[in-house]
């Protein structure tokens, strides 16, 4: 059959790519054309756009780039009618997906297949409306998910477990520990763009400061970001960086600082108590906003999984340099450190055992071939 798939940044771009293998598994002659990146392309099939023509993040660069958003819209829109794909498959990003989706919808006879879910669960809940009139089936990678959906708003929605759980159960499978460290190592995990670590990584520094004599500190280096820019930070400070290596520094770990995002959860897999940081600016109104315009009470993975606090969130009026060495000093050794890990258990049984790709590729497959 013939799958038209369209992931719209990196971590889609990743998702896609073990979504296409497994539907190669189960159907030997697939055929895939997409708006995606290089791992996609390694595939195979024929990519008609990289991500990075459409990876367009905040207002001003948006407006700026309106022109090339909506010929890119407009390309994509005739390229389905035109290819008469099987299905659409869409990969997260919701503000082009969504379009392409009513699109779809309203012009053809396609069926139109959701993964990895719109996070309209935290902000943008009206979505909901669009997803129940353009989306056949919903595939989601988080638990919590599923009544959010199904009982909140009668749409039923398929759970195929986590890529990230998937990710790290492989790696530690395969992980052999090369030598003991001489001290126990902090990570410290400071975001993926250069404003996330600019507003995290000196108030992470200061904060581990008095136990550098007791533990080394390692930075996990992001993809993409030079090394001279770390530099500007690191200069003299005896904390060491390392580059494509985030897993093997979790596997050897003893504590971590964590902005938020995936990496709260690969954090919370690899067993490592974890303090959550993330600055913002204007803080005290951040603070504000958040209580009353999120609709969720946290910003971590871990937490929204647990449905409670397992992990200390110190975010906009909370972050704070003695706020993050207090929550630090209480997960290096004793009590509030035992129960985050006896409480990262439950994370991993509510996560499951499946595979999310191969999951979803039998879905979509079966679905299809009952039409």
């Amino acid at each position: 059959m013939k799958y038209y798939l369209i992931a719209g940044e990196a971590s889609g771009d990743l998702h896609a790519s073990h979504l296409m293998k497994s539907l190669k598994e189960f159907d030997d002659n697939a055929e895939f054309r997409f708006w995606g990146g290089d791992l996609m392309t390694a595939v195979g099939g024929t990519r008609v756009r990289h991500y990075r023509e459409l990876a367009y993040m905040g207002f001003v660069p948006v407006l700026l780039h309106l022109p090339t958003i909506l010929s890119n819209m407009r390309r994509c829109k005739r390229d389905i009618v035109d290819w008469q794909p099987d299905c659409v498959i869409l990969v997260d990003y919701p503000g082009f997906n969504l379009t392409i989706a009513k699109y779809v919808k309203s012009k053809t006879n396609i069926p139109v297949y959701y993964y990895i879910s719109p996070k309209i669960w935290a902000w943008k809940e009206y979505r909901i409306k669009n997803i129940r009139r353009d989306v056949d089936e919903l595939f989601s990678i988080l638990p919590f998910e599923v009544p959010f959906f199904e009982q909140r708003h009668h749409y039923p929605i398929h759970y195929v477990g986590n890529p990230t759980a998937d990710e790290v159960r492989e790696f530690l499978s395969a992980y052999e520990k090369t030598a003991v460290p001489t001290r126990p190592i902090i990570a410290l995990l400071a975001g993926s763009r250069k404003q996330e670590i600019k507003d995290n990584l000196p108030a992470m520094m200061e904060a581990v400061s008095p136990y550098m004599s007791d533990y080394q500190v390692v930075l996990a280096g992001a993809p993409g970001i030079e090394k001279d820019y770390y530099d500007t930070f690191l200069r003299g400070k005896g904390i060491d960086v390392v580059y494509n290596q985030t897993y093997p520094l979790l596997a050897e770990a003893h504590a971590a600082l964590v902005t938020s995002g995936t990496a709260t959860l690969e954090t919370c897999l690899f067993k490592v108590p974890q303090v959550v940081c993330y600055e913002t600016p204007l803080p005290r109104l951040i603070g504000w906003l958040r209580k009353k315009v999120l609709r969720v009470k946290y910003i971590s993975l871990v937490n929204l999984i647990a449905d409670r606090e397992v992990v200390t969130e110190l975010v906009a009026d909370t972050f704070s340099v003695a706020n993050i060495r207090w929550e630090l000093e209480k997960i290096l050794d004793g009590p509030v450190r035992q129960s985050m890990l006896d409480d990262y258990e439950e994370i991993s049984r509510r996560l499951g055992h499946q595979k999310a790709p191969e999951q979803t590729a039998k879905l979509i497959y079966t679905l299809l071939s009952n039409q």
